[in-house]
């Protein structure tokens, strides 16, 4: 809208970027809309080794596609051996930082080594291609390359996020039926061990009949009981195994792993994603968003048991050839610029982060950045949620100087890559907005009854047209699958987020779809609301949710952190209602205030709302609770609640 501020690509980034200018950006979104296939056709030979060439590029059978039809290749090919023929070779490919403080610098050369040698000691347990491995391990080097060798022999792989507990492993080790589990003795988080092998025991002891071996990396060195015959330590077997090991050719929808997110049941479900679609959507987006450079240190600060640390820490990174930073532990250990320190000594240039960990560094205060030299900097991103625009511009001015574009990506689990975001050096960007779709993505903004919604009119996003990197389908259940993504609106993905787009062909995404609130006829986003309550200079955190109510239909509760500073709630409660009233309109001002130390997050940083509206409404949490970070997040609130 007119109001909203404006921020062009400088000059001097433009100059430099691999896309420079609206125009190049337009040839190349009207190309992939035009000609798809002859678009991705091209690309996918131009960036991407093949040991054989496709038929056709793609085929629809909705709600089902295939990409490159009749291709073979091979993601761990790609990531490596490619590069070993050229100047690359040399090359750091990770730069590895322990929290306590150990780091490693691996070549794309001797990452191809170590992981052979581990693609060896799978084949000697006796795994084969269609077998299926779970990887549940700390932030270590050990981590990509099991991922990498799993790849390398077509073992479909499972990352189960470190901080699961052991019901989580399990019910996820149950629905791949893997036959072997990665891990390690344990990690390091906040300065204290994660113990990760006794949660392996716990996970598999008589209820995994498909494990037949367990693979233990040593990390923090403590005991660890070892079971004769399924358990085996990394070190161990790798010192008996060789230095080469082939890559098989793969056909390109081959099931590169699979990656479990919570469901509203108790089920979480296993999104698929394949080969070669993939991994061009991961490299693409890659090269367009982060504009990478062959001098570039990238840094994303996610964890790889999440769908961002799979593209854009190794899948990503790797095949474009790029030096991609790995950290293990809590960007507050031991004090609140961690992050900033090693911004710094490993001179990173771009950095993509969460809205969460934004904001939560906000919380601290400015003086933590500033002591460190962050000029290294010359592109930002931010992943997971919409970023509101008070945390953009405090990510602009404090971090990036006033000189670094930031790249505000919309994407999902389930799409594999971004699909809408800013390319630096062409789009100029508004703070809050994902800005436009990627080439080859085509979205609209429709009604409940599929029909489009005009300019500035909140809707429901979908995806009109197929994308290399769409999942295939939900791991063991094609039904589910059908019924989730591709029933609400026949004929095309529904995403499950509500979005408005602009005059200017802006998208602003608004959330999940259950996070629209209707107050009096209004239609109002938990995100408009939020992001007006982040701006007051108290509030450090905010989640909303609907409350019903006989009046309105729906009432505006507010659940939020507030930054350092003595504050009496009932003043700064009023405070704040007039402050949103202000901000939005009469209609939108807040019925409840509550004021809390913590919001209930997923282990990736991302407010649980559903969690709080059943607070406000029953009382009670039921569905999947796998993925919340800390119980008594909720238990403290609930409690609050009925002391109300």
């Amino acid at each position: 809208m007119s109001q909203d501020p404006i921020y062009p690509p400088n000059r001097e980034f433009t100059a430099k970027a691999s896309v420079s200018g609206m125009d190049a950006y337009r040839r190349l979104y009207t190309e992939a809309a035009e000609q798809p296939e002859e678009f991705w056709g091209q690309l996918a030979g131009e960036h991407l080794h093949w040991f054989q060439k496709w038929s056709h590029v793609f085929e629809w059978n909705p709600p089902f596609v295939k990409w490159f039809v009749g291709g073979k290749t091979n993601v761990s090919y790609n990531c490596l051996d490619r590069h070993l023929n050229s100047p690359r070779k040399d090359k750091v490919a990770i730069l590895w930082e322990g929290e306590p403080g150990d780091s490693r610098a691996i070549t794309y050369t001797e990452l191809h080594r170590l992981v052979c040698r581990f693609s060896n000691v799978l084949l000697a347990r006796g795994l084969k291609t269609g077998d299926r491995a779970i990887l549940y391990m700390p932030m270590i080097p050990e981590l990509p390359i099991a991922m990498l060798a799993c790849a390398r022999l077509g073992i479909t792989h499972s990352v189960v996020f470190g901080g699961f507990s052991s019901e989580a492993l399990k019910a996820r080790i149950q629905d791949l039926g893997a036959q072997v589990v990665i891990t390690a003795d344990g990690g390091w988080r906040r300065a204290k061990e994660v113990r990760l092998k006794d949660a392996v025991d716990e996970a598999i002891t008589g209820e995994c009949p498909s494990v037949k071996d367990v693979i233990v990396c040593r990390r923090t060195g403590s005991d660890t009981p070892m079971q004769p015959g399924r358990d085996h330590w990394w070190h161990e077997l790798d010192a008996a195994s060789q230095d080469h090991c082939p890559a098989v050719e793969l056909d390109s929808e081959h099931p590169l792993y699979v990656l479990y997110t919570s469901g509203t049941t108790g089920k979480p479900k296993g999104i698929l994603h394949t080969t070669g679609g993939y991994l061009l959507h991961a490299t693409m987006t890659m090269r367009w968003v982060f504009d990478i450079k062959e001098e570039d240190v990238y840094w994303c600060s996610a964890d790889i048991g999440w769908v961002t640390g799979h593209s854009y820490i190794v899948y990503g990174p790797l095949s474009a050839g790029t030096t991609t930073v790995m950290y293990e532990g809590a960007p507050d250990t031991p004090a609140f610029d961690r992050w900033w320190a090693l911004v710094a000594k490993y001179k990173v240039n771009i950095f993509y982060t969460s809205p969460t960990a934004i904001r939560a560094l906000i919380r601290q205060g400015d003086e933590w950045p500033a002591k460190h030299d962050l000029s290294s900097l010359r592109l930002l991103g931010s992943v997971g949620e919409p970023i509101n625009p008070a945390a953009w511009e405090w990510y602009h001015r404090v971090i990036g100087k006033g000189r670094c574009p930031i790249v505000d990506t919309w994407w999902q689990t389930e799409t594999g890559g971004i699909m809408i975001a800013p390319m630096p050096g062409a789009v100029p960007l508004k703070p809050g907005s994902a800005t436009l779709p990627m080439p080859g993505v085509l979205p609209e903004i429709v009604s409940l009854e599929g029909k489009p919604v005009g300019d500035d009119q909140e809707g429901f996003l979908i995806l009109k047209r197929p994308w290399p990197g769409m999942l295939r389908t939900i791991w063991g259940d094609p039904e589910r699958y059908r019924e989730q993504y591709w029933s609400r609106v026949p004929g095309v993905y529904f995403t499950g987020d509500a979005a408005r787009r602009d005059k200017d062909g802006y998208y602003w995404i608004l959330g999940r779809v259950d996070d629209v609130m209707n107050v009096s006829g209004h239609r109002l986003s938990t995100m408009e609301v939020e992001s007006a309550l982040v701006k007051h200079p108290a509030v450090a955190e905010a989640a909303v949710v609907g409350k019903p109510h006989e009046i309105t239909g729906q009432a505006v509760c507010c659940f939020v952190t507030l930054k350092k500073g003595d504050y009496s709630h009932d003043i700064l409660g009023k405070e704040l209602r007039q402050w949103v009233a202000h901000e939005i309109g009469a209609f939108a001002r807040p019925a409840e205030i509550r004021f809390t130390e913590a919001l209930p997050k997923t282990r990736s940083g991302k407010i649980m709302r559903r969690l709080l509206r059943e607070i406000v409404t029953s009382n009670s949490v039921a569905g999947d609770v796998t993925t919340l970070e800390d119980m008594s997040v909720v238990t403290r609130l609930a409690a609050q609640h009925d002391e109300d």
